[in-house]
């Protein structure tokens, strides 16, 4: 899996209310969703945002309620990846059973701003910053979670199974 986009760059502790506010919880449409991800944190983001974009998030991302809603807004808005220095355990879980690839970096997020362009290569571990030639690592998918990510989310890799 390689990951290619600008960075939207977030702090410590985003919570799912930021990333998805409670408002918004009448439906799990994703395009829906989309149009208000990240709308409590940065405003002005879901009309931003392009296909491929990463965000960038620094300790305890996702934290908060247990909501799959977070998840689903940001894979709605096209966001190809979430790179942070730690996610809150459920989050990083609802991410992986609906397929938004996350990976955790702390070196990564201390040298990027909201517009930098970074290329993941997730099979590696690595990321670069585009214009540098340094590698930043970051934590490998086990197997069974990369092909969970690459269906598409655990009901889809199920089905795969079953089949």
């Amino acid at each position: 899996m390689k990951f290619k986009g600008k960075v939207f760059k977030f702090g410590d502790d985003v919570n799912t209310d930021e990333i998805i506010a409670g408002r918004y919880l009448n439906t799990i449409d994703p395009a829906e969703l989309a149009k208000h991800c990240m709308e409590d944190a940065d405003a002005s983001f879901a009309k931003k945002v392009q296909k491929g974009d990463i965000i960038v998030g620094g300790e305890n991302f996702g934290c908060g309620s247990s909501r799959e809603h977070a998840p689903i807004a940001i894979k709605g808005a096209g966001v190809s990846c979430v790179i942070a220095k730690s996610f809150a355990r459920i989050f990083y879980r609802n991410a992986i059973n609906i397929g938004l690839p996350i990976f955790m970096s702390k070196e990564i997020v201390d040298t990027v701003k909201t517009g930098d362009v970074i290329e993941v290569n997730a099979d590696k571990g690595e990321i670069v910053k585009s214009g540098q030639k340094k590698v930043y690592k970051s934590e490998v998918f086990p197997s069974f979670l990369k092909t969970m990510v690459e269906a598409g989310g655990l009901i889809n890799y199920a089905e795969k199974k079953k089949n």
